[in-house]
This record gives structure tokens, C-alpha cells and sequence, in this order.
């Protein structure tokens, strides 16, 4: 096995392939300079190593980045975990090329931590007690795309798009503005990669960064929710998931037999709406590193960190925004379907593939449940195209996906966030109450570094923004809105 190695990381990590359970938390060795006794730093190193190895593994493998780009611009986000391991040139890390993996960690630098790309997943995180020799176990899907040559498909199914002058009712220099006013931050933080408009289905603007095309995959972080949404919609629409029923799931701890389990009483809306009731553990001051941290970035079992939560408040009362919440929906969609296979077909069969999102990954963790809170990669266009389903009302070619009764769902504000502002839907983003600068039917998916795609009905707009902010970021979707909105009479003006 031929390997690249930095400064001497071993090729592999001693440790067997252990059954999908939650890590468990290992507590510091030392105290900080103020005597607290940090209960978290181990854990916290091995996350920021299984961070940098995952961003790094779909950075080479699934974006085809350099190694130079992966440090400028993906790992720029390890200022959240203290700093990367190591330059572009060396450090304690190592990049397998024939097995398509990362491994980060080892000489003081906490544990070693593997992440490896696999077909039609993208990169996978493992254990900390695994490595290179343990890939083989991991899961694969080498399902063939559709038949077509999407670079000789018309948009919006391929990508084969006619230069057409702008239609009447958009003015060229506001549209121009509103793009410099997306790319050219004054921030250094703020990172825009890509920026796609829509207008009545047709792309009417499109500009990348240097060194991206419209093919380059990134990470939508949370916008995966929006796209997870979707998929439990098609279901709920054929009467295989109910919003109001209960979950259905199995909880841990169990409780004593003969006794009810509270947490029976969440329903597949108070997931949704992120209203489950359940102990935050990503939000709130809590520590990440024993939250969704170890499932997206430690090998721990997504599926089991989601149903380990005891319920703290009613249902429904609270929101309280938690990755978990999306993963109880997904684990219960999973259900839904049955048998693994068909559940690892789904997204692709029911939505990818039927209209056109070729170039989108949905990846998994080591057990094979997805991690549709945040592992999807996908390029400008794709997420251009999920809009555009939602802009029609659910129709793509003809024909019905999603029905306008979800739709309506979705945008509908989750009761909890009443007081707040009305800002939330269902796994939306809906416009703040105090927001009278932007189209009240305006809404978005949002994911951490600035991924968004919003979709405007009143304008017949979809706007996909891709980035790699870092750093307190702070880019709104909003603001966005409004001035590309500056370019495009509504509907009611025309």
C-alpha cells in the first residue's frame, strides 16, 4: 500500500471494527490555568482531528480540491476547534491517495483519526480505534447514475444552458451589483464560492470563485435538512409516515418493563419543527463534543446518539434548534422504508435522480444510517434545481414529487417560535416577523458556512448562495435577498 505521509504518521491504527454504539466520554487529564477541571478536552481533541480529516477527505476526494485549497479554505473553519493540524506541507497527518483517506492525529496531536471516501457516499469517519486496514467494512453504494449526458441535456434536467439576453422586468446593472455585494465582502471570513440565480426556471446569473466551476462539490451542512425533509414529505404524501403519529422509535435507555416511554409522545412534526422536548446537547451553552460532534466527526452511531436523549419538556412547547431532531425523523423514515437497501435507494430513486442532482452525495456514517443533518455534498446547480422544485409548487416535468399540502408544511412557522419571531418551519427557514425588507413568502434552507438556497414565489425566484465562511461568519441570507431582489419585479408589479 503506498502511502503520502506527513511526519511520520503509522499507516494504519491498531483496533477492530466494533458495533455502531456511542462513544463514550473520556475525561482530561489536567486542569486549565484557572484549576477547572476541563471534562471535555479529549473529547474535543478527537473531534477537531476527525473534523480536519473529513473536511479534508471530501475536500481531496469528493470536491477534487488541492491539498492548498483544502488548507486555505475548507480547514479555515478549524479556528472553531483551536487551529488545523499542521500546513499544507507537513504536519501530524496523513493522506492515503490509493485508498482515498485522511488520517489526522498521532505525536502529541491527540488520537489518530481516519476518514476514507467511498462510492456514492462520500467521506466516512471512523473510530478512533480504526484505520486504513479497516475501510473495507465501511459502506459503498456503486449504483449507476441515470442514462444521459447531462452536458448535453437542456436545464433545467441537464446542464446544458442557451445564452438568452436577461427578460423583460430585470435590471442587468442592480443584478451585477447584487453579486459584487455577495463576493466582494469586507470580511475576510466571509467566503462566497458560487452564486446562482433563477428566474421563472432560467438561470439568469451564475459566477463562481477562482478555482470553482459548476462542478465542484462542497458541503451544505444543514441545508441537508431541507433535502431531508423532502424525502420524509414524499412519504407522508403516501401515507407511510404520519406527522402527528409518534415516532415509533426505541429508546434508550429503555425504561422498566411494563412502563410507558414519555418520549413516545414526540411526533414526527415535533421533530421536524425541532420541538422534540428533548435534552439539547448541541445548543444552549452545551458542550458539543458530546453531542452530534461525535457522530459527524468521531464514528459514533448517529441513529443511537439521537434516541440516548431524555425528554425535559413537553412536545412541541420549545424550539430549540438540534441536528439531533433531524436524525430522529431520518431514523424514523428509515422504518418507514423497510429494508436497508431500499433505504439507501431512496434519496437517489425518489428525488436525485428524477430531477437531475447528479452531482449530489449523501453521505452515511460507518453504520450506514445518513447523516442527513448536515453530509450532503452537492455543486450550485443541483441545489438550484431542489429550489426550483419547491419554486413549482412540487412539480418537476409534469409530474407530482411533493405534494402542495407539504409544502405548505413546511413554510407553515413551527408553534414554538411564535414568540421569537415566527422564523422557523419545518426544516425552513422562514422570514423573522421584524424582516419588512424582504417578501413575506420568501424561504430558505440555511447551513453553517454560508449555504443557502432561497426561493422567493412572489418574485418566481430561487437564489443559491455556496460558501466557506468561518469565524463569526455572519452572512444573511436575508440581506441577499434583498438585493438581488433590487434586480427583479414581483409578480404583482408587472
Amino acid at each position: 500500500m503506498k502511502l503520502l505521509w506527513k511526519s511520520g504518521v503509522r499507516a494504519s491504527l491498531a483496533g477492530s471494527w466494533l458495533v455502531c454504539l456511542q462513544l463514550s466520554l473520556v475525561p482530561a487529564v489536567q486542569a486549565d490555568e484557572e484549576g477547572v477541571f476541563d471534562y471535555f478536552s479529549a473529547n474535543r481533541e478527537m473531534i477537531r482531528n476527525g473534523v480536519q480529516a473529513v473536511l479534508t477527505c471530501n475536500g481531496l476526494f469528493t470536491s477534487h480540491r488541492t491539498l492548498e485549497q483544502v488548507f486555505d479554505q475548507e480547514l479555515a473553519y478549524m479556528v472553531r476547534f483551536g487551529g488545523r493540524v499542521g500546513t499544507a506541507r507537513s504536519g501530524a497527518y496523513a493522506i492515503d491517495e490509493p485508498n482515498r483517506a485522511v488520517v489526522v492525529g498521532g505525536q502529541g496531536q491527540g488520537p489518530e483519526m481516519t476518514a476514507a471516501f467511498r462510492e456514492g457516499i462520500g467521506c466516512v469517519i471512523m473510530a478512533p480505534d480504526q484505520g486504513v486496514d479497516d475501510i473495507g467494512a465501511l459502506p459503498v453504494f456503486n449504483w449507476p447514475l441515470p442514462p444521459g449526458d447531462p452536458a448535453t441535456t437542456p436545464w433545467p434536467d441537464g446542464d446544458l444552458v442557451k445564452e438568452e439576453p436577461l427578460p423583460a422586468g430585470i435590471d442587468p446593472v442592480a443584478l451585477q451589483a447584487a453579486s459584487d455585494w455577495a463576493f466582494d465582502r469586507e470580511s475576510e471570513e466571509q467566503d462566497t464560492l458560487s452564486l446562482l440565480i433563477l428566474h421563472r426556471g432560467a438561470i439568469i446569473h451564475e459566477r463562481y470563485a477562482d478555482g470553482v466551476d459548476m462542478d465542484t462539490r462542497t458541503r451544505t451542512w444543514s441545508t441537508a435538512k431541507s433535502i431531508a425533509v423532502t424525502l420524509i414529505g414524499m412519504l407522508v404524501d403516501q401515507g407511510k409516515m404520519s406527522l402527528d403519529a409518534s415516532l415509533g422509535l426505541d429508546w434508550l435507555p429503555e425504561v422498566a418493563a411494563g412502563e410507558s416511554d414519555p418520549r413516545d409522545e414526540i411526533t414526527l412534526r415535533h421533530a421536524l419543527q425541532m420541538s422534540s422536548g428533548l435534552y439539547p446537547v448541541d445548543s444552549f451553552g452545551m458542550e458539543y463534543a458530546t453531542g452530534s460532534g461525535l457522530a459527524y466527526w468521531a464514528g459514533a452511531s448517529s441513529a443511537e446518539g439521537a434516541v440516548r436523549r431524555g425528554l425535559i419538556r413537553e412536545p412541541g412547547t420549545f424550539w430549540d434548534y438540534e441536528n439531533y431532531d433531524t436524525l430522529l425523523a431520518v431514523f424514523a423514515m428509515k422504518n418507514a422504508l423497510g429494508g436497508e437497501e431500499t433505504y439507501h435507494r431512496f434519496p437517489r430513486e425518489a428525488l436525485l435522480d428524477r430531477i437531475g442532482m447528479r452531482n449530489t452525495l449523501v453521505s452515511t456514517d460507518r453504520c450506514g444510517d445518513f447523516i442527513f443533518s448536515s453530509q450532503v455534498y452537492s455543486n450550485a446547480r443541483d441545489l438550484a434545481r431542489f429550489g426550483l422544485l419547491y419554486l413549482n409548487i412540487g412539480v418537476w416535468s409534469g409530474q407530482r414529487l411533493i405534494s402542495e399540502e407539504w409544502i405548505d408544511f413546511v413554510r407553515t412557522p413551527a408553534p414554538a417560535t411564535a414568540e421569537t419571531g415566527n422564523f422557523y418551519g419545518g426544516q425552513w427557514w422562514l422570514v423573522p416577523d421584524d424582516r419588512t425588507d424582504v417578501p413575506a413568502d420568501a424561504y430558505a434552507t440555511a447551513g453553517n458556512r454560508g449555504q443557502y438556497v432561497v426561493v422567493v414565489p412572489s418574485h418566481d425566484v430561487v437564489i443559491v448562495r455556496r460558501g466557506l465562511d468561518f469565524g463569526e461568519q455572519g452572512f444573511n441570507r436575508w440581506d441577499l435577498a434583498r438585493e438581488v431582489l433590487k434586480a427583479i419585479e414581483s409578480r404583482e408589479s408587472k
